[in-house]
């Protein structure tokens, strides 16, 4: 295969473009060898080789999207600039690009007003969210199912927050019965709901915890770093449909751009509904603020420098592919989590394979039968090994055993956790390429089990 090259000529004309701003400047390009840089380049393309192919539609493993085309030209022209977004006087154009990409990510929620901005990833934005939430309650606990993502216990101990894992139900979502139990206790000031689970995608199930919010009185998040676009999809079941038309009604939301949103690394959004709370973020600079009355977009951010090219390639993305239930964008939405719900059929209807329940979203996770946990760990391995050799890449996933026995009633469970297959079909491209990453996986197996 080739890599995608024709966007590199617009950008070269884009660049062009962008250089008539700055015609009235003396020269002044700094100075470097040529034929170092085509040497040291050409050893970062050889060093970059030793990578699995993310970007085919054969890698179905971790959750990595390639950046869309005009986010990969954007994000370089911008980088001709090198913009900072912490203060307007560092990156007035993508400072402004930034809040405009950031209000289409909240209208995706229904929220016409709030506070937000872009940030490294989803671990520092939801830093910021419980932080928030640490200071608006005081002393009270921080929960999340025990599927949730391992940040939010290691982000609340650097907050020091009190953090308490929930119990999940056998579809790796949390337990209401659980949550309720534990809010009986009257400390939690903080509920995150898992709007698409990283190891699963599982959706927790938030009307009903939007009805003990009603009834315990609690701050909710949610951390839709990898399910928060799937609000735009129209294929989703039931329950998760119903979760993601109510979204709009929690107190905060992170969403990871650079996840679903077709974006390079590193791209977070945090975004809080209630725009007041900016207050906790208010400092004084002396140094920092001083060409503009306007809000900087540091002046509401934990973080101090933050690449003002993640914007630029943001807006640009948003653009070209609005945030619309009706748009490309959200076909191709729809095509991943259809491409899941088929390769889920596949397995379910094959007796060499097991299966837990249907993805909510687009994750699929299953393990080769076998009679025994112990036996499931070691041919999941042998078989992510083998699929590799045939140019399919899955990822490996250790699963709670006690989320399982209800799935699997005729295996004998040895060990607290089982090693099983995870793959996150997460390009569009994987819908038309299903068949084939059936036919590999297939060979695979038949290979492993002569």
């Amino acid at each position: 295969m080739e890599f995608e090259k024709d966007s590199l000529s617009v950008l070269t004309e884009a660049l062009r473009h962008m250089e008539k701003g700055f015609s009235n400047l003396p020269a002044a390009t700094a100075p470097y060898e040529r034929e170092k840089l085509h040497s040291v380049l050409l050893d970062v393309a050889t060093r970059m080789q030793d990578n699995y192919p993310y970007f085919h539609p054969q890698y179905a493993g971790q959750m990595l999207k390639p950046p869309h085309p005009v986010a990969r030209a954007a994000y370089m022209l911008a980088m001709w600039i090198n913009p900072n977004n912490h203060a307007l006087d560092g990156g007035r154009a993508s400072s402004k690009m930034e809040r405009e990409a950031v209000a289409e990510l909240a209208g995706m929620f229904g929220w016409q007003e709030h506070l937000g901005h872009l940030t490294s990833g989803g671990t520092m934005a939801n830093l910021e969210a419980l932080w928030v939430s640490g200071r608006l309650s005081p002393g009270k606990k921080v929960v999340a199912s025990e599927q949730a993502h391992y940040t939010h216990s290691r982000i609340s101990e650097v907050l020091k927050l009190d953090f308490e894992a929930i119990p999940c139900d056998m579809r790796s979502r949390m337990d209401l019965g659980a949550l309720e139990e534990r809010l009986k206790k009257g400390d939690v000031g903080t509920v995150v709901a898992t709007m698409g689970t990283t190891g699963t995608g599982a959706v927790d199930p938030l009307p009903g915890i939007l009805a003990l919010r009603e009834k315990y009185g609690f701050r909710l998040h949610a951390d839709a770093a990898y399910g928060g676009y799937y609000v735009l999809a129209d294929n989703l079941g039931e329950e998760a449909t119903e979760g993601f038309r109510r979204i709009g009604e929690v107190d905060s939301i992170v969403i990871d751009p650079h996840k679903h949103g077709l974006q390079p690394y590193g791209c977070g959004c945090v975004l809080f509904k209630d725009p007041s709370v900016g207050t906790f973020y208010k400092h004084d600079s002396p140094y920092t603020y001083f060409s503009s009355t306007e809000l900087h977009l540091g002046e509401i951010s934990l973080e101090c420098s933050r690449a003002g090219a993640s914007a630029v390639a943001l807006w640009a993305t948003q653009k070209m592919l609005p945030m619309s239930r009706d748009g490309e964008f959200a076909r191709g939405l729809s095509q991943c989590r259809s491409a899941a719900v088929r390769l889920y059929a596949k397995l379910e209807n094959d007796p060499r394979f097991l299966t837990m329940f249907e993805p909510e979203l687009d994750i699929v996770v299953f393990a080769p039968n076998a009679k025994t946990s112990g036996e499931i760990s070691r041919v999941s391995k042998d078989l992510f090994d083998m699929a590799a050799a045939y140019n399919l890449h899955l990822a490996l996933f250790s699963y709670p055993a006690r989320l399982l026995k209800e799935a699997w009633p005729d295996v004998t469970f040895e060990d607290e956790t089982v090693a099983c297959l995870r793959s996150c079909l997460m390009k569009p491209e994987h819908d038309e390429w299903l068949e084939q990453i059936w036919r590999l996986l297939r060979d695979a197996m038949h290979a492993i089990s002569r």
